[in-house]
């Protein structure tokens, strides 16, 4: 119980500190290269440290765990530019396993459409049938498939594990690329 204490006193001062650290990475407005530093409005606008600082760390890309930061509520975006289309919420997985040597590469649906709506991805960027997209890292390191967003607005293809994060043994299904697999109710 001591231990469990200990824990919850720590671990917001520690987020804190994750926090102040990361605060360092983001350039300013002014030496960005976007923005014009001699323009008075860029006095008026947020610097980049103040509004992602306070969000949930992450230790790639910019530094923010956007996802954790949805599911905990501090951020809210909007799945479309048009307020009334409703999201679907899709509790679905495709497991890739074309991927030796590296572990299998499982999409999760669930974070990408609280994101956006489907019609982002669907038919344009990826076909919504099973061996119609024939993806490697060659065409997504070129910006094609999950290269459209991950290394631009999402974090970095340097961040392998995130993808490829299932081992073979550790699932049952056939050996063919693009399975899909019904999400258990959470």
């Amino acid at each position: 119980m001591r231990q469990l204490f200990t824990t919850i006193l720590i671990l917001p001062a520690f987020l804190l500190l994750l926090a102040a650290l990361a605060a360092d990475r983001w350039v300013s407005l002014q030496d960005d290269g976007l923005h014009d530093p001699a323009n008075p409005a860029i006095k008026i606008l947020q610097q980049p440290a103040e509004a992602l600082s306070v969000l949930q760390p992450d230790g790639a890309g910019n530094g923010v765990n956007w996802v954790t930061a949805l599911q905990l509520g501090e951020i809210d975006p909007r799945s479309s530019i048009e307020n009334e289309i409703q999201q679907e919420m899709l509790e679905l997985d495709v497991i890739m396993t074309d991927t030796l040597p590296l572990p299998y590469v499982i999409f999760s649906h669930r974070p990408h459409v609280e994101w956006m709506t489907c019609d982002l991805c669907h038919e344009s960027v990826f076909v919504s049938k099973i061996g119609e997209n024939p993806m490697n890292m060659g065409n997504i390191l070129n910006g094609e498939y999950c290269g459209v967003c991950h290394g631009a607005v999402s974090f970095p293809l340097t961040e392998c594990n995130r993808c490829h994060s299932v081992k073979p043994e550790n699932i049952n299904i056939a050996p063919s690329s693009g399975a899909i697999v019904e999400r258990d109710p959470l």
